[in-house]
């Protein structure tokens, strides 16, 4: 355990230390957001509250947005490398990494396996803690009450998540309940399309607990309550939400999630639109968008980014190994 929170720790730590930030902003005619998940993910909200900030910030006259389900966000990502598509750019996050450890089959001919590396990594934007959730009903108010019942009965805990197995969503959780001293693999986790259907699974009484990310519960509060999130302490747009940490399950973990143009997009192009990216961060739309989500500002361009996913690949490869799930 004191291995993983290291690995946990340190990725952590290396998420933050690759932020910058730019002095000016450049404006595009329009972009068109491929998103490899359905509606409600944490992949539409970022895509979505992206162009919202940009557009009416004036740094890009038009956006449009595509949802594209499938593998995991391998059909999305398999159109962008086999079509090229000009003036588009694909969200993606922790599971782009996640995908080539696991050696996750793309949706492309033969036995290729989809990464970063096979389209053009712009920039990391935002981070995302990790959230357990229940139904406003549930009879658990604490993730230590979770972890009483599953201890006591095990198939009475179903957990869902946004995505397959091995994904960010059953990470977080799997993360949770091996703090709690559980086999996290035995663990029932039930996979949805995305955020969206993943939160109608929990609200429908299918599962008892949904891991996601913070972000994409917080315009749902009115429906479910946050018992724990994968901060290392409160969170100023969510102050009411305890951690993991405070209630003795010390799981530390966030997100990343950025943007990717295909393959062969020219260096000016990425150039522009991670300068775009960067610049947007300091509006006041922004901040809207950010806040709503409560997201961290965390601007992560060009090299800087690919040196990023290049350790991360690494460090998430050891802790998936802890875990199990490889």
């Amino acid at each position: 355990m004191r291995n993983i929170k290291k690995i946990v720790s340190v990725l952590f730590s290396a998420i933050l230390l690759f932020s910058a930030t730019t002095t000016s902003s450049i404006a595009i005619d329009k972009l068109h957001f491929v998103i490899g998940g359905g509606a409600g993910g944490g992949w539409d909200g970022t895509a979505r509250g992206t162009g919202e900030a940009l557009t009416k910030a004036g740094m890009l006259k038009s956006a449009s947005f595509e949802n594209m389900s499938g593998g995991g966000g391998g059909k999305a990502l398999a159109f962008m490398i086999n079509t090229k598509p000009s003036d588009t750019i694909l969200v993606q996050s922790t599971p782009l990494v996640l995908r080539s450890i696991t050696r996750h089959k793309g949706y492309v001919a033969g036995d290729g396996v989809l990464s970063y590396n096979d389209v053009t990594p712009i920039a990391g934007v935002i981070g995302d803690y990790g959230a357990i959730a229940v139904a406003k009903d549930s009879p658990y108010k604490t993730f230590g009450e979770v972890v009483a019942a599953y201890k006591k009965d095990p198939k009475s805990i179903k957990m869902a998540g946004g995505s397959v197995r091995g994904s960010m969503d059953h990470l977080i959780g799997a993360l949770a309940f091996q703090e709690a001293g559980a086999d996290p693999n035995k663990v029932v986790y039930v996979p949805y399309d995305a955020g969206g259907k993943a939160l109608a699974g929990l609200l429908s009484g299918e599962t008892q607990i949904l891991s996601t990310g913070l972000g994409e519960v917080m315009g749902a509060r009115d429906q479910v309550n946050i018992i724990g999130i994968t901060a290392p302490s409160r969170v100023g747009d969510a102050p009411d939400v305890p951690t993991l940490k405070e209630q003795g399950f010390d799981v530390q973990f966030v997100n990343w999630r950025g943007f990717f143009g295909p393959p062969g997009m020219s260096s000016s192009m990425k150039n522009e639109i991670a300068k775009m990216l960067g610049d947007v961060q300091k509006t006041p739309e922004w901040e809207v968008v950010r806040k709503r989500n409560a997201w961290v500002n965390i601007y992560n361009p060009g090299d800087k980014f690919v040196s990023f996913l290049e350790k991360q690949t690494v460090e998430m490869t050891a802790l998936m190994k802890k875990l199990g799930v490889i």
